[in-house]
């Protein structure tokens, strides 16, 4: 696991440096901002179609292998921008072509490593791996975003992308070494697994999605989070250049602030041994109130001090609500609950930021923040209330049957 950890490291750090080269690249290319968004839809849009078939694959074969190939073809992607760019021969529609590769081949990658790092430990310390994998996540963000400024100034946009592939090579390195812990949840691999996914197919882990009321209440939950809250990076930006008079240093210094949080509520999030959804629904409640807090706020230092826990309660939220989709399902359906969830997530990033772009356009920073806190806790409180009704409803009802009186039992002819 430590070894799982450090490669995660190494390739998130790699990752996040090309994500912010490739932004700068693309404006340098274009010139358009808008071609700079349109870049980022065109690599996640492959997940919101294909995520599904990505978990199935991820089912049907071993993780090991899975993960193994997805990470070395990803590096022969970054390789290949690389040498395009070095050679100066790249244009936007190879780019548009290679993120698009990208985006297909991460519908692999993303369940087969999250299951991998499952495999690491026992059973009753994945939310603690989960917890360990997303302070790698946090703490590879903010060096890659750091990494890759210096990179450019001093050797140039192609290094950032051969540094990324070979973040993927040492990733391709670790994985045969590895070794499931005694206690962990085993993958059923070879002819019996073939023979049980084909006898599950990718319709039937919708459907067990869809009948699952725990993972229909985290996607709900999840998801009004997600469209009305969480996109801190823009509302707080305008909010900050905006009503708070400050600049592009002021929402630097708040970007920091979240990141930070969200280290913090990783290492939390870590020590979580039974996370549920009422827990996530609390903490993302618990957001919304500091959200529209925030929304309030008179000053910059003001906001500056409820960045914090707001980021921490996110960090937190988002813990125990994955260890939730990748504990309650059973191992054999685990990718196709992961691709499920890829293609829901996907939905929510692509169409979340532009619903509160018009929000901000009617209501404004402040507005749109208050607005949308009010709607996830409202949301929130109804879902666990109606939940609670059906709970009350359905013990009263199993009760009554119990008073009824039976019929004497009659004997046999």
């Amino acid at each position: 696991m430590r070894w799982w950890s450090v490669a995660n490291f190494v390739s998130n750090a790699g990752t996040w440096m090309q994500l912010t080269v490739q932004n700068l690249l693309v404006l340098q290319i274009t010139g358009s901002a808008a071609a700079t968004g349109l870049s980022m839809s065109v690599q996640a849009a492959p997940a919101l179609l294909m995520s599904v078939l990505g978990g199935a694959a991820v089912d049907r074969w071993p993780r090991k292998l899975t993960a193994a190939v997805s990470q070395a073809a990803l590096a022969v992607i970054a390789f290949t921008t690389a040498t395009l760019v070095a050679l100066d021969r790249l244009d936007m529609t190879t780019l548009m072509v290679l993120a698009a590769v990208t985006g297909t081949v991460a519908t692999v990658d993303n369940p087969a490593c999250a299951l991998l790092g499952n495999d690491l430990v026992p059973a009753e310390d994945v939310p603690s791996a989960i917890g360990v994998g997303a302070l790698v996540f946090n703490a590879g963000r903010l060096a890659g975003a750091a990494l890759a400024g210096v990179t450019v100034g001093f050797l140039g946009t192609a290094a950032a992308y051969f540094a990324n592939g070979f973040s993927f090579l040492f990733v391709t390195a670790v994985v045969p070494f590895l070794r499931p812990a005694a206690g962990a949840v085993r993958q059923v691999t070879g002819r019996g697994a073939r023979r049980r996914a084909s006898d599950i197919s990718v319709r039937e882990g919708l459907a067990f999605f869809a009948r699952r009321p725990r993972l229909l209440a985290l996607a709900g939950v999840t998801g009004i989070s997600a469209v009305f809250g969480r996109n801190y990076g823009l509302t707080l930006a305008v909010l900050v250049t905006g009503p708070l008079a400050g600049g592009a240093g002021a929402f630097g210094t708040v970007s920091t602030v979240l990141a930070a949080g969200g280290i913090v509520g990783a290492v939390l999030g870590a020590r979580l041994r039974r996370p549920s959804v009422r827990l996530v629904g609390a903490l993302a409640a618990t957001g919304a109130l500091l959200q529209i807090v925030a929304g309030l706020s008179p000053s910059l230092a003001v906001l500056l001090v409820l960045v914090l826990p707001m980021a921490v309660v996110e960090s937190v939220s988002d813990t125990a609500g994955t260890a939730v989709l990748q504990t309650d399902p059973p191992a054999h359906l685990r990718g196709r609950v992961l691709g499920v969830w890829g293609s829901v997530g996907t939905l929510w990033s692509l169409g979340g930021p532009p619903a509160l772009g018009f929000l901000m356009e009617l209501a404004g920073p402040r507005g749109a923040l208050i607005t949308g806190g009010v709607v996830i806790a409202a949301s929130i409180a109804s879902g666990h209330l109606l939940h609670r009704r059906a709970t009350l409803a359905t013990s009263v009802t199993l009760r009554s049957k119990d008073t009824i009186p039976q019929p004497t039992l009659q004997t046999a002819a």
